[in-house]
C-alpha cells in the first residue's frame, strides 16, 4: 500500500509516498480503508517542525490526521462497526498517519459517515468541525445574545465556527479578505469586515469572544476589541502561549484560551448529525496522492475557502 512519510522536518519537499504493507489489527482494532483525507494547518507545523514538543523528534513520520473511508477487517472485540461500514474518523493531532491507503483505528476513532456526504466532504469535516465544537462550546462558551468576533472566518475552522455561533444564538462579525467576504455571509455572519480595506483595530464595537483563526491576531492587539470580561480564543498551542494564558487568566477579568484539540466519539457523532440536517461543507479543491506536494503548497499559501482534501484512488 502507499503511505506520504517524511524522515526530516522542512518543507513540502520532505514529503513522500512510500510502499508498505498493509497493516494487521488486534482484536479492539479495525482496519480502515481510506478513501479521503483534510488537508490541515497543523499538518505543516507538524512536519516543519513547528511542534517537536508535541510531535517528538523521531523519524520517519506520517502524515494526515482526520479522514473518511470503509472498514475492511474488523477485530473479534469491535461491536460498534461491521465490514463495508463508511465511517469519518481523527487519528492522533501530533502524530498522524492518515495519508495511506489503510489505516488502523480504535472505535472510539471514528463514526459513521453522515449518509448525505460524499467521502470527499465526509473527510473535511472531523478534525476542522471538532476544532469549532471545541472553540464554540467549550473555550467561548458562545450563547444567546452574545456578540463574537471570528477573525479569519473563511478556512476550514471559521466554516463550521461561524455556523455553530449563530446555532447558539450569537450575533458574529467575521473578519475575512474581499475573497471571502461573500462565502461567509452565506455561512450566516451578521456582519462581515474585509480586512483589506478595513483594518479589525479600527473596530469601534466590543465584543464577549474574539477567535482568532488567522493565527496572525495577538491577544494584546485583541484586548481593546474585548468587553471587560470578555474571552480570546488563540488557535496556536505553542509553549509560550499556554504559559501566558495561564498567567494572564489569574488576574485579568479578560481571558486567553488555547486550543489543544481533544477528538471525541461523542463530538464526531454530533458532527455526523448536524452535516446530516443542516451543517453546510464547503470543498475548495481535491488532488490526487501523487499531488501531495503541490497539495500542502498550495493549501500553505492561505487564501483558501473552507477544506481541500487529498482522493485515494
Amino acid at each position: 500500500m502507499r503511505k506520504v512519510m517524511y524522515n526530516q522536518f522542512g518543507d513540502e519537499s520532505v514529503l513522500e509516498v512510500v510502499e508498505q504493507a498493509v497493516p494487521s489489527i488486534q482484536n479492539d482494532q479495525l482496519l480502515i480503508r481510506v478513501k479521503a483525507v483534510s488537508i490541515n494547518p497543523l499538518d505543516w507545523k507538524v512536519y516543519g517542525g513547528d511542534m517537536k514538543l508535541m510531535s517528538g523528534t523521531g523519524f520517519p513520520k506520517s502524515v494526515g490526521i482526520d479522514f473518511s473511508g470503509s472498514v475492511d477487517q474488523v477485530g473479534s472485540a469491535v461491536s460498534r462497526f461491521k465490514t463495508g461500514d463508511a465511517v469519518i474518523g481523527v487519528l492522533d493531532v501530533f502524530k498522524g498517519g492518515a495519508l495511506a491507503d489503510y489505516i488502523v483505528v480504535k472505535e472510539t476513532d471514528i463514526a459513521p459517515k453522515p449518509a448525505n456526504l460524499s467521502f470527499e466532504q465526509a473527510a473535511a469535516l472531523p478534525l476542522t468541525g471538532l476544532s469549532a465544537l471545541q472553540i464554540i462550546d467549550q473555550l467561548a462558551a458562545v450563547g444567546p445574545n452574545q456578540d463574537v468576533l471570528i477573525n479569519g472566518a473563511s478556512g476550514g475552522v471559521g466554516l463550521f465556527a461561524v455556523q455553530l455561533a449563530k446555532k447558539r444564538g450569537a450575533r458574529v462579525t467575521a473578519v475575512v479578505s474581499t475573497q471571502g467576504v461573500a462565502e461567509v455571509t452565506k455561512w450566516g455572519a451578521d456582519n462581515v469586515v474585509d480586512y483589506t480595506r478595513q483594518p479589525i483595530r479600527s473596530l469601534a464595537q466590543r465584543f464577549d469572544a474574539v477567535i482568532d483563526l488567522s493565527t496572525r491576531l495577538s491577544f494584546t492587539d485583541a484586548r481593546p476589541l474585548m468587553k471587560s470580561r470578555a474571552v480570546f480564543v488563540s488557535t496556536l498551542p505553542s509553549p509560550l502561549t499556554l504559559l501566558y494564558s495561564a498567567i494572564n487568566n489569574l488576574f485579568s477579568g479578560q481571558k486567553l484560551k488555547v486550543l489543544i484539540v481533544k477528538p471525541t466519539v461523542d463530538g464526531l457523532n454530533t458532527l455526523a448529525h448536524l452535516a446530516e440536517h443542516d451543517l453546510q461543507i464547503v470543498l475548495n479543491k481535491t488532488y490526487s496522492l501523487a499531488n501531495i506536494r503541490e497539495a500542502y503548497r498550495e493549501s500553505r499559501r492561505g487564501k483558501v475557502m473552507g477544506k481541500s482534501v487529498i482522493v485515494l484512488d
